[in-house]
């Protein structure tokens, strides 16, 4: 036997049971943006790697990027992220739109990592954003959306948490401390990846960064310091709003919080499960300067992004992913035999025109037939043959109940509903 091609390293399958649970989650995630206003939207898949090299970061464009020159010699990337796709976007019809804007969007991505659990190099991702008010409501309703899709999907505060922070606030205690405005972006970067290094490892990286021994231990007491937030008014509002929208308990302070992206200036948060078991579910903040970065006029924004990995992994842990994969309105159609086909195609073609999703049948011994509609987890079975066309009648029968039923063929559709 030939051998079978593999698939490319680090990209996923999706079959119909996990297409269907992929479309369940588009479905909460459109249900939760939607709730709050925002209109859906997308854009390309290939982008000028500039885009990227103006504010994502060097790691992002140097090493995590699929780059590659098209057949003109350009520099081609596949998009890492979307939000410098949304600033171009919006920097090119600037003029033209009604701010502040209120977008969603769910599509693929790459980057070039190593695959591991919850990391994968091809992934889909829930992107909303709202651009245009530089309101501490702005910041506030990203996180109320976040909260609304954990309520959506089964998650709980005793589940998941927004870990909120503020990189405006941690700028001016890195300067109580006495960290220049030099050394500042490279103590930042280290935060982001406190978590993600040994202890001894960190403290050599931020000694090396500039920064002494005591100014070292400053830095560990900002992250043990819960209380911190109070020295940010916009926080202290951002919580204060968040209470009253009733999504305060999904909310809690955690100064560690930077958001390794450059161009996140203010507000920053991320999602985790409580148990910590997952990378970051989901992660975003306030962006003052992208629109402006790639040719527009300055137009703030706030917004995140969530991969469909780790959310799936994390709804799979807490047993939240639906079981049942088949749309209740599908339906099984039995063909009886050869003579009864015309009248069973009829009927199949009315209610799929009534809104209902028909699995036609081969010709087969019924009982057969039977057992393939169970296999493929359709719940309810339709059967017409030569005494049921006679009297006008359809028979229904429920798999799951194995109640059977003899209903008027004109009362067919009603009784279905």
């Amino acid at each position: 036997m030939s051998k079978i091609i593999q698939k490319v390293k680090g990209t996923q399958d999706f079959y119909p049971e996990e297409m269907a649970k992929r479309q369940w989650l588009i479905e909460k995630l459109r249900v939760a943006s939607e709730a709050f206003g925002y209109s859906q939207y997308d854009g390309p898949c290939l982008e000028q790697i500039e885009l990227y090299a103006a504010k994502s970061g060097e790691e992002l464009v140097k090493e995590q990027a699929f780059v590659f020159e098209d057949r003109g010699g350009d520099p081609i990337t596949l998009r890492p992220e979307l939000t410098p796709t949304l600033s171009r976007m919006v920097a090119s019809k600037q003029n033209q739109l009604t701010f502040p804007l209120r977008w969603w969007s769910f599509g693929p991505f790459w980057r070039y990592e190593r695959p591991q659990k919850g990391r994968t190099r091809e992934f889909f991702q829930w992107n909303i954003d709202q651009i245009g008010s530089d309101s501490v409501l702005a910041d506030a309703e990203l996180l109320a959306v976040a909260a609304r899709f954990f309520r959506e999907v089964g998650l709980t505060p005793e589940h998941v948490q927004l870990h909120v922070n503020d990189r405006e606030l941690m700028n001016d205690e890195l300067t109580i401390i006495g960290v220049t405005d030099e050394k500042k972006p490279d103590v930042l970067r280290l935060i982001d990846r406190l978590d993600k290094l040994p202890g001894d490892v960190w403290d050599q990286l931020v000694l090396e960064a500039g920064l002494n021994e005591y100014q070292l231990a400053d830095l560990k007491a900002l992250f043990e310091n819960k209380d911190l937030w109070r020295n940010s008014e916009r926080l202290v509002n951002v919580f204060k709003i968040l209470e009253e929208l009733g999504e305060s308990a999904y909310i809690s302070y955690d100064p560690r919080i930077i958001r390794g992206l450059d161009y996140y200036t203010g507000v920053v948060f991320e999602a985790h499960d409580t148990k910590g078991e997952f990378r970051a579910i989901l992660g975003g903040g306030h962006y003052a300067d992208l629109v402006a970065d790639v040719g527009g006029k300055p137009a703030p924004g706030v917004g995140f992004a969530m991969g469909d990995v780790v959310i799936l992994l994390v709804l799979e842990t807490y047993g939240l992913l639906p079981s049942d994969t088949i749309d209740p309105k599908t339906l099984f159609m039995t063909v009886f035999d050869e003579d009864c086909l015309a009248a069973t195609l009829t009927l199949t073609a009315e209610l799929r025109q009534a809104g209902f999703k028909v699995v036609l049948s081969e010709i087969d011994r019924l009982g057969k037939q039977f057992r393939y509609a169970d296999r493929i987890g359709v719940k309810r079975v339709l059967v017409l043959g030569p005494s049921e066309i006679e009297k006008g009648l359809v028979v229904v029968k429920d798999l799951v109940s194995g109640d059977q039923q003899e209903v008027q063929r004109k009362d067919l559709i009603t009784f279905l509903s």
